[in-house]
């Protein structure tokens, strides 16, 4: 009996010992947790540096997750096993909301940081896009309406952008995209993709007949190699495109900034994605950039507070904040008053 428990000691030791290192201690952790967008990511990582070391406290964990990815551990539950705040480049959606709900992750704080902007992106020196949102949708939607008028549809056809529209480059269509956890990748294919759908009459159609199927048509994306899941990481994305020139990489706006020197950006419906255009919502493909943080781990987490206030100050992400050197585009000031009113 007494070399029974023996053995059945040093399995459970063994067994222990081969958990994950990072979840000894959870239950206890003094850090503050952060999960989300990969967009968001190099913005709020510099705050978490910065704020960590000019107060003195302990720097935050934050993990690259994506937004759709971030949500789902965030909305997982309540307690220090859980993150405290999560990363979106985009509002959460009612199905996550509804996730949260069931797992008591109520009284959750939603905190509008500042913009972005989605990009398509290139090599510097590479040929120069001008695109539109009907190219986009007809160079990477999985199927397109049948050119005999019978309203079936087809695979998408388009092997060069050249063949999408005459003045475009005559390239492959080879795009560099996000997978389906990324607030980016919501955002293409709900707005983007969805916007170039109605540049087509069938499509128009279709969605007076049966708007779920007109939904379900223009939201898929090629799987034939055309569109590339290049994973969550957009600085794995700009080595990709430095050794190869012919493609072209959907990356968000601080990317771009912060790699001038060596990436240009296509023009969409006409606009440059500048951060003013981006500040005002003149390019079409900005959006903003949300924390959603759980106001019951306010008691749990040592700073965890404070640390929401000196993110949110004028004198981090602002108008004259210094995030802005880190790609975050600021507020506005009726966004700014709306935010405090809140």
């Amino acid at each position: 009996m007494i070399r029974a428990r023996g053995a059945f000691a040093a399995a459970a030791l063994s067994l222990l010992l081969q958990l994950p290192a990072t979840a000894a201690g959870l239950d206890n952790r003094q850090h503050i947790h952060i999960v989300g967008s990969s967009t968001a990511f190099p913005i709020v990582s510099a705050a978490a540096e910065r704020i960590a070391r000019d107060s003195g406290s302990g720097t935050p964990v934050v993990e690259s997750t994506g937004t759709g990815g971030g949500l789902k551990l965030f909305c997982g539950g309540i307690g220090l096993n859980t993150p405290d705040i999560a990363m979106a480049s985009r509002r959460m959606k009612e199905s996550e909301r509804e996730a949260c709900a069931r797992n008591h992750v109520n009284d959750v704080r939603e905190i509008k940081i500042g913009y972005d902007g989605i990009v398509f992106a290139s090599a510097k020196g590479a040929a120069q896009f001008h695109l539109t949102m009907d190219d986009i949708y007809r160079a990477l939607a999985r199927e397109l309406p049948a050119a005999d008028g019978t309203g079936g549809f087809v695979a998408n056809p388009y092997v060069n952008w050249h063949d999408v529209d005459a003045q475009l480059p005559d390239l492959p269509i080879r795009v560099l995209g996000p997978p389906p956890t990324s607030g980016t990748r919501d955002i293409l294919v709900e707005r983007v993709l969805q916007e170039g759908c109605l540049h087509v009459p069938e499509m128009r159609a279709l969605r007076g007949r049966d708007p779920a199927v007109f939904l379900q048509r223009c939201r898929a994306l090629r799987e034939d190699g055309a569109f590339v899941d290049a994973g969550e990481n957009d600085a794995r994305l700009v080595r990709k495109l430095l050794t190869d020139p012919d493609a072209v990489a959907i990356l968000g706006y601080n990317f771009l900034d912060r790699n001038r020197d060596r990436l240009q950006a296509a023009s969409i419906d006409g606009i440059n994605p500048e951060f003013e255009l981006i500040e005002s919502g003149v390019y079409p493909l900005s959006r903003p950039l949300f924390i959603y943080v759980k106001s019951r781990h306010i008691n749990l987490v040592t700073g965890l507070d404070a640390f929401v206030a000196e993110l949110t100050s004028p004198r981090t992400s602002g108008p004259d904040g210094w995030l802005i050197d880190q790609g975050l585009i600021p507020l506005t000031a009726a966004d700014l008053e709306m935010q405090q009113a809140r």
